[in-house]
């Protein structure tokens, strides 16, 4: 299998670190080292590859809304999944936009 490598920066990224952007309903993949890849990434608008998670999140109501202005979600939400060690953090959004609002505003440590 080949490395991940940070769809912005070009770091090597392992399997259980950093983070997976997801647009699940059109099989669309990218990978961060950081957090703050993300915005940069959506800024010079956004270069998908294709692809999806090796490992589904676990559905929880919260990734029902949008992290970032609480709309409901359908299919074509997009996903973004921390990986720290075992652990898979989940949150959900309306939009590759609202993603990179939220992760520019310090993600879930506003």
């Amino acid at each position: 299998m080949d490395a991940l490598r940070c769809s912005w920066c070009g770091v090597e990224i392992g399997s259980d670190e950093g983070y997976r952007a997801a647009e699940q309903a059109g099989e669309r993949l990218a990978a961060f080292c950081r957090l703050e890849h993300v915005v940069p990434w959506a800024i010079q608008g956004p270069h998908w590859g294709a692809g999806t998670l090796a490992q589904e999140p676990r559905e929880e109501p919260g990734l029902a809304r949008c992290a970032h202005c609480d709309a409901a979600l359908d299919e074509t939400r997009v996903l973004l999944v921390r990986h720290r060690g075992e652990y898979r953090i989940a949150d959900a959004f309306c939009s590759t936009d609202h993603m990179k609002t939220w992760a520019a505003a310090g993600g879930r440590w506003q």
